[in-house]
């Protein structure tokens, strides 16, 4: 393995196995690495949607505070190496490319044996342990569950504590097509022992999520019970909320996050900090938990990339999703004129979707990226009556940028994939 390419390449080489959920190649791997499962303090962090928002604003506060934090998270929005970082610096082309030479004869091995060759997930899992256990130990690594929970190759862990921040229906032809079903997924991450944090709100799902803490005898800090936020304003750069909780109270915490969604997200960050305070001795006190709130950054979440016009990329790529960034909209944009340009994936339920955002949008565009499993011109045919259909997404949004009044707001939403792409031609442009 000598160059970054090579690396990259044989990483992603590993899509062709598809995803396979199940902990027995991972178990497989930890114990020809001898264990480096085991030398980690993590937080593991699992739900629907705010996975990524949690992680950041959890790593800002911690990181304020004094200490170095790794964080594991997916996908990534502009550089693979951002998956693997530590205080939000992601690790170095060499690092990768040493990485994957550590990794890739194990992955060899394990090839040959019943269990099957390791998934692409499962290699860039093992990777990150083995990078946080060995080469780069840190004060604590934030784990973002991938898919689900139970059999995701995360949860190879042990964890200080659990966070479960939402669920909704996504990834159903794995997790099941009922919100109890993908509950109990999510509440696989519940170790014996180790609290979970949750903001979860449907009584279905939260009820799968006591079931599962009252077996392993783990506690569970809800949203709006142990604690609470009590959002009070948009900002124009992020939302300001109260916070309470059977730790600490703290007023008009501010989060630099857009969206309202992401004050409820702030409020779970928050929990997690002051819980590693209160049992685990992180002395993270109001100070760094304030401004770390406020320095937080996670790309893809209602994020600015134009002023002049407005235009905002959001990552909404499931209808729990897309009816938070609606209400984030109507509460920012209430008397502009909102346009739309979406790209979806094929195993998405597009028509929830697309009904949400017609609801803030006056004109939605569709168009398709290059990525397998993107929705194309068939899939979105049954909305182009309604709806207009771009072939060039690059050539809207820079007619949009040329023609656009000062009222008008483009949106470009639908898949994470799709803003990485429209990110990066930004950049460029």
């Amino acid at each position: 393995m000598n160059t970054y390419e090579e690396a990259i390449d044989w990483i992603h080489s590993r899509l062709q196995l598809g995803i396979k959920p199940g902990l027995k190649r991972m178990e497989w791997l930890m114990e020809k690495m001898d264990h480096p499962e085991r030398r980690l303090r993590a937080v593991h962090i699992g739900g629907t949607n705010g996975k990524g928002s949690t992680v950041a604003m959890i790593r800002s506060m911690l990181q304020e505070g004094g200490y170095e934090v790794g964080t594991f998270t997916s996908p990534y929005i502009e550089q693979f190496n951002e998956r693997i970082s530590i205080n939000g610096i992601p690790v170095s082309d060499q690092e990768i490319i040493d990485l994957t030479a550590s990794i890739k004869p194990l992955a060899e091995e394990l090839e040959k044996t019943d269990l099957g060759g390791p998934s692409e997930f499962e290699v860039i899992t093992a990777m990150a342990i083995y990078y946080f256990a060995y080469i780069h130990p840190v004060d604590i690594v934030l784990f973002e569950v991938g898919l689900g929970g139970r059999l995701d190759s995360t949860n190879i862990i042990h964890p200080l504590l659990s966070v479960i921040t939402t669920i909704g229906m996504d990834h159903t032809q794995f997790l099941g097509d009922k919100l109890e079903d993908i509950a109990f997924e999510k509440a696989g991450i519940i170790k014996n022992g180790v609290p979970v944090i949750t903001g979860v709100q449907q009584e279905e799902a939260l009820a799968v999520i006591h079931k599962r803490a009252k077996e392993m005898k783990s506690a569970v800090y809800q949203l709006g019970e142990q604690f609470k936020a009590d959002w009070q304003e948009s900002l124009p750069q992020g939302e300001v909320f109260d916070f309470q909780s059977v730790f600490a109270q703290m007023d008009q915490l501010q989060t630099s996050l857009n969206g309202l969604h992401q004050s409820e997200n702030a409020a779970v960050a928050t929990m997690a900090v002051l819980y590693l305070r209160a049992f685990y001795a992180f002395l993270v006190e109001e100070e760094p938990i304030r401004t770390g709130l406020r320095s937080a950054n996670w790309p893809g979440r209602m994020e600015y990339i134009s002023e002049k016009p407005i235009i905002l990329l959001d990552g909404a790529h499931n209808p729990e999703g897309m009816k938070a960034l609606v209400r984030s909209l109507a509460e920012r944009f209430p008397d502009n004129k909102l346009t739309a340009l979406f790209a979806g994936m094929k195993d998405k339920q597009l028509d929830e979707m697309i009904a949400a955002l017609e609801q803030a949008a006056q004109r939605i565009m569709f168009t398709t990226f290059d990525f397998p499993r993107a929705a194309g011109k068939q899939e979105f045919q049954p909305f182009l009556t309604a709806h207009g259909w771009q072939e060039n997404w690059r050539e809207a949004i820079s007619e949009f940028k040329h023609s656009a009044s000062q009222e008008e707001v483009l949106v470009v939403t639908g898949s994470l994939y799709f803003i990485s792409e429209v990110k990066k031609f930004v950049k460029e442009t």
